[in-house]
């Protein structure tokens, strides 16, 4: 097992490095000047503006201040912002942990609808629920989330007046209040981004449960006298979700990016809107760290999702 997490973490190391390399380069090409103000403001001389960008390395060659980028991420120098005046991995830390507490939690909703419908759906084809859950789930993953945030806030919000549609990080609750409040402002967000997934992952939950339940060994075990819930959580869910682990790791890039439209819609202060106010500004030291860590992240569960196939499955071997 240790053997395989470092091989894995071998292979993780150069993806992240061309990943860092085509964003580097990317954004170094873009049209745009970071200090761009700068040269439109009469009130800074032109030598303030030619020692601010000799002290960024902003005419340097790309290669040359790509590695110098790179040296200092290695030294825990993530770079300064130019609209926020303060360093990268600062904003970074305080915007972290609220977009991983919305997505987590989301995804946590979205296996507790798509896990249990998908399997009943499958273990009664063609039935009213399946005809129900099917169409429910047609619905869910056909309207995008910025439509169903809308429609939440209309109706949560506005009409009904329960939940607060802006969410807002500085609660002047205390105790177990302070936490009430976060939770009744992440309930839309989640909600959203978590329905969504789950809608998606309901229909493909279903499809791989009715691979999976018309196997020989499956009948087998009918035949040995199981009931028909044991049959299912020990012999059937558990092969089922060996494509499912796959699915929820490929969908993490989406997962990201609905998440950086959600966390707009809601004001919420996550590293989804730190990356659209940093391109509105072309803040690029903001953009390119950012960027990174949504990369490192989706690495992150694409091993996670590696480790758990052993779990589900005894025949694959961490070799």
């Amino acid at each position: 097992m240790g053997h395989y997490l470092l091989g894995r973490l071998l292979i993780a190391v150069p993806s992240l490095l061309g990943i860092s390399v085509v964003l580097f380069t990317v954004l170094a090409l873009a049209p745009g000047d970071p200090f761009g103000e700068l040269a439109s403001n009469p009130n800074i001389p032109p030598a303030v503006r030619a020692a601010l960008r000799t002290q960024f390395g902003l005419d340097d060659p790309v290669p040359l201040r790509y590695l110098r980028w790179l040296g200092s991420m290695l030294h825990g120098d993530w770079g300064f912002s130019f609209v926020s005046r303060v360093n990268v991995d600062t904003l970074i830390l305080q915007r972290l942990p609220t977009t991983l507490f919305v997505i987590g939690s989301s995804q946590v909703l979205a296996l507790l609808v798509a896990l249990p419908v998908g399997v009943i759906a499958a273990t009664r084809p063609y039935s009213v629920f399946d005809q129900v859950a099917n169409t429910l789930a047609f619905i869910g993953f056909s309207l995008p989330t910025f439509f169903t945030g809308l429609l939440f806030i209309l109706l949560f919000s506005v009409t009904l007046d329960w939940l607060p549609f802006v969410y807002r990080a500085d609660v002047s609750a205390t105790g177990w209040q302070w936490y009430w409040e976060h939770v009744r402002q992440a309930l839309m967000p989640v909600a959203v981004l978590g329905l969504f997934q789950g809608a998606s992952w309901t229909r493909f939950v279903r499809s791989a449960v009715l691979d999976v339940i018309r196997l020989d060994y499956v009948t087998t075990a009918r035949s040995k006298g199981l009931t028909e819930p044991a049959v299912v959580i020990r012999h059937v869910v558990r092969n089922a979700l060996i494509p499912v682990v796959t699915l929820v790791a490929l969908s993490m890039p989406a997962v990201f990016g609905g998440a950086i439209v959600t966390e707009q819609i809601f004001r919420i202060p996550g590293i989804g809107s730190l990356l659209i106010s940093s391109i509105l500004a072309n803040d690029t030291p903001v953009i390119m760290a950012v960027t990174f860590v949504f990369a490192c992240l989706v690495i992150l569960f694409n091993l996670i999702a590696d480790i758990l196939y052993g779990w589900l499955d005894p025949r694959i071997a961490y070799r």
